[in-house]
């Protein structure tokens, strides 16, 4: 509910759906009935926000404890922004209106680097001191997590508690204690000190950090009984974690305007650079009959008619069949589409072609990730190029005829000729679409080549490894337009070519790999308005750079710097279940491009097992 100030603004900015809430499905309390308050806060436009699935889950859980209203907030467009600013209007929460300073939990989902910025624009707009030091009372903790929450250490200042893991339970644990702590009269540092036992919680406040000459870390104190290391939290058994049977409905057209179905959690694959590859791991499945009850009820209840089965790999779901078989049954008839965002290329068959091809169909979207065979077995993506051929004749025979294909450049290893081979192994799925004798007639192919720069990211194997300087960066991505123009033109004019700005990739990897060092750059950013970095509209390297210089930082120093096997990393203090021996032995490997099979077919000893859950308790089964 929008005040009559903010509705005479409405007018002047775009999509003011934005920012008037009312949606179907929102939740509405009694203020004066509840004991806690809780602002979600994505920071982002309200169509990223909305789209995303653990907003989704986590406002309706708390929600269905009666003494807590949680409330969504989202980062104001540059419009909105201006207009807020220049009419005294805090930030506030869409469903009461209220300012967010009148909450008592401020909550921030962290899904990229980038948005930092806008974590602390979000907080000086609700008129709230971006410092944790600087908010004494038991009123406004700052909460964060998502998996930028694996390396804190960047905006550890101004955050009083990080959930590490998986955050359905541990979220609500620490509002409990805080719900105690107020009926106690208890004080905010006496509250952060006993949040701090709860397993999955971090509390920065409560550790200090040390440096050595050459300003890498050299010890991490935890003070008081503070644990020395924090271990995620996980939910163990995915049918009986809560899933919300409706969604809030936008307003307005978001980014993923559908309904979305998480069938499993973690990945068997062990792709090196990829982070949420280790940790979510173990794999946690729910049951087809689950998953196929909770997509009709979200359906039923929304109005959707596309159901988005959600994953890091959808194809390895290991009853992926038996579920297009339930989800079919009644899709068809209900004229509701579905989509499996994300597939391997050694996994769309035959079977979950023609299960799935009997709804709308759009493109499909493979990630082959390198071009060349050698760095394919460098990053262990255990993908071959005659797999990749087949995949796509496949799909051309049944009827498709666009084709996304995601690529990463700056891989540990890679010469000018594996960047090539991203031009020519996209040319080759052209030639497939032609030699394919049942494809489609009358239509033509559209490839698309998609290509991000590499950002080394904690808890992988390549966390070691060095960035790409940009200039590196900006020649492989002309040589690979190069390598398209210059060979096989007849295929050109149906391949399209995207690349990722590699400035915004450089500033990325400062802050993913970076420490408490930082927080003085985010600082003085908050201060000059930074905000929405991961905007073209927004974003200035130079202006970053000059605040590096001014605080005396080199960025260098974290995005392009290889670090020794025995240097203690900022995350090191964290655990997420896999073991850094793991992580260096799949390091030595990716150099000897030697691959490690995936968790199904042989177990690596990543750690994950302690969970007793998953791919590693089924392998333990098996075995007795």
């Amino acid at each position: 509910m929008v005040s009559k100030k903010v509705e005479k603004l409405l007018l002047k900015v775009q999509k003011p759906g934005r920012y008037v809430g009312g949606e179907l499905n929102e939740v509405i309390k009694d203020k004066r009935n509840v004991d806690v308050r809780f602002a979600f806060c994505f920071p982002d436009t309200y169509e990223v926000g909305m789209s995303h699935l653990g907003m989704k889950i986590l406002y309706s859980r708390f929600n269905l404890v009666d003494y807590i209203w949680c409330e969504r907030v989202f980062a104001p467009w540059i419009d909105m922004e201006k207009l807020m600013r220049e009419n005294q209007i805090p930030l506030y929460a869409l469903e009461s209106g209220d300012p967010v300073s009148d909450f008592d939990f401020i909550g921030f989902t962290l899904q990229y680097e980038l948005s930092y910025t806008n974590m602390l624009n979000m907080l000086r707009l609700s008129n709230v001191p971006i410092y944790s030091r600087d908010r004494t009372e038991l009123k406004n903790i700052v909460v964060a997590g998502g998996p930028c929450a694996c390396n804190p250490e960047p905006i550890a200042d101004f955050v009083d508690i990080f959930f590490i893991g998986e955050g359905e339970e541990v979220d609500l644990e620490v509002m409990e204690v805080f719900r105690e702590c107020k009926a106690e009269g208890v004080g905010k540092a006496e509250f952060l000190e006993r949040c701090a036992k709860i397993e999955g919680v971090y509390v920065p406040a409560l550790y200090e950090v040390s440096y050595n000459d050459d300003g890498t870390i050299a010890a991490f104190t935890p003070k008081g009984d503070a644990p020395a290391v924090i271990h995620k939290r996980l939910m163990k058994n995915m049918d009986e974690s809560y899933y919300p049977d409706n969604f809030v409905v936008p307003l307005v057209e978001i980014v993923h305007d559908r309904a979305v179905q998480e069938i499993f959690r973690g990945c068997i694959r062990g792709c090196r650079f990829c982070q949420a590859g280790f940790i979510y791991r173990p794999v946690r499945e729910k049951s087809p009959e689950v998953i196929n009850e909770q997509c009709k009820k979200l359906c039923m209840n929304t109005g959707y008619d596309e159901v988005s089965l959600s994953s890091l790999s959808s194809s390895d779901y290991s009853q992926i069949v038996p579920l297009l078989e339930k989800l079919t049954s009644w899709c068809g008839e209900e004229k509701v589409s579905i989509s499996l965002p994300s597939l391997r290329v050694d996994g769309f068959t035959d079977e979950i072609m023609n299960k799935i091809k009997t709804v709308r169909k759009s493109g499909l979207t493979f990630a082959p990730e390198a071009g060349s065979q050698r760095m394919r077995d460098v990053i262990n993506k255990n993908v071959r190029h005659e797999e990749l051929m087949q995949t796509c004749a496949t799909a051309f025979a049944g009827g498709w005829t666009t084709v996304k294909l995601y690529f990463m450049i700056g891989l540990p290893t890679e010469t000018m000729d594996d960047v090539a081979d991203i031009a020519h192994l996209g040319q080759d799925v052209v030639e497939t679409y032609y030699q394919t004798p049942n494809r489609a007639k009358g239509k033509s192919v559209r490839v698309t080549i998609s290509v991000s720069s590499f950002v080394p990211k904690p808890f992988t194997p390549f966390q070691w490894e060095p960035q790409d300087t940009i200039p590196t960066l900006h020649e492989k991505q002309a040589h690979i337009k190069e390598s398209i123009t210059s060979e096989r033109v007849t295929y050109n004019k149906k391949l399209t070519y995207n690349y990722h700005d590699a400035d915004t990739s450089f500033l990325e990897a400062v802050f993913a790999r970076g420490d408490r060092k930082l927080s003085k750059v985010m600082a003085l950013a908050c201060e000059r308005d930074f905000h929405f970095d991961g905007w073209n509209d927004c974003f200035s390297l130079q202006k970053w750079l000059d605040i590096f210089e001014e605080c005396g930082i080199d960025p260098a120093f974290y995005a392009n710097r290889r670090r020794s096997f025995d240097e203690i990393l900022p995350w090191d203090h964290i655990d997420y279940g896999v073991s850094k021996q793991f992580l260096i032995k799949e390091c030595q490997k990716a150099y000897n491009s030697t691959t490690t099979p995936h968790c199904r077919l042989k177990c690596s000893g990543c750690g994950a097992a302690q969970y007793g859950e998953g791919v590693c308790f089924e392998k333990r089964q098996n075995m007795v």
